[in-house]
């Protein structure tokens, strides 16, 4: 198959629903490119297109103001859905943060990690974050704005030895739902041995963005760290995650937008794969 086919495919399988009973469309978390975007940004918002995305999440980490990159992705037919801002910045700007938001025309603001001592999270930065998260989310409400907290794997710790109960629960029930939603990322939820289907039922529609990504087969689970290497993320459909039950479930949830998020080293080689999988989901 040559590589226009190829390509063909693929924005067939991201510019419309999904085959099979997958109705969502999947955008990409242009964190996937943040090498390729520190040599050169408009080759690698081409490298996205070419993929056949049509929805982005942004971040810090793309090297350009908001108003460029809202431009440079027009020229390309693209939109930022979301984009993530760090906590420290949110802490301390976060007026500068909702302007950006703003600027950028996204839909979703989230947080993609709670700051504190690893490997020791505890009810003090649940405490810590839940405050923030209930101001951040006033705030960009009041610009039309949905903010949210990307689960990154420390918050399934157990809040005791044996408990059914994690700090990600008290997270939710210290957060107020008109103003803090969440963002699954399903890694970072099966690596610290959480199941993302009986989450998705637990919180239902606290649950409105999704990161897609894989766990490599045979990696240990029931970590809390919130990191693993980085060869551990793998293609859609190759690793330890049951997509079809998972995303059955964030379709019931009420799941409003799917990104993949690969950051491997051989990223351009897996999306294509994570793709193609997508496409032949039933």
């Amino acid at each position: 198959m040559n590589f226009s086919r190829v390509l063909a495919l693929l924005a067939i399988a991201t510019t419309s629903a999904l085959a099979g009973d997958f109705a969502g469309t999947a955008g990409l978390q242009l964190y996937s490119l943040r090498e390729m975007m520190k040599k050169d940004l408009p080759a690698s918002l081409d490298q996205a297109k070419a993929f056949g995305f049509k929805e982005v999440e942004g971040g810090g980490f793309i090297p350009e103001k908001p108003e460029k990159i809202v431009a440079m992705l027009k020229e390309r037919g693209m939109t930022m859905v979301s984009t993530h801002f760090s906590f420290k910045p949110l802490a301390e700007n976060l007026e500068q943060c909702v302007k950006d938001a703003q600027t950028l025309g996204v839909k979703y603001a989230v947080c993609p990690w709670i700051d504190h001592e690893l490997g020791n999270f505890g009810d003090a930065d649940v405490k810590k974050a839940a405050e923030l998260f209930n101001r951040a989310g006033e705030a960009f409400k009041k610009v039309g704005v949905s903010f949210g907290y990307h689960v990154h794997g420390f918050e399934f710790r157990p809040v005791s030895e044996g408990a059914s109960e994690t700090y990600f629960d008290r997270l939710v029930a210290a957060t107020k739902p008109e103003f803090v939603s969440f963002e699954m990322d399903v890694l970072w939820v099966v690596f610290p041995g959480a199941d993302p289907v009986k989450l998705l039922e637990k919180y239902g529609s606290r649950w409105q963005l999704m990161h897609l990504k894989d766990l490599r087969k045979g990696v240990r689970t029931g970590v809390y760290t919130g990191k693993t290497d980085l060869t551990n993320d793998v293609a859609l459909g190759t690793g330890q995650v049951n997509w079809p039950a998972v995303l059955r479930a964030a379709h019931k949830a009420g799941v409003k937008h799917y990104f993949i998020e690969d950051e491997s080293p051989t990223v351009l080689d897996q999306i294509p794969v994570s793709l193609k999988y997508l496409e032949t989901l039933k």
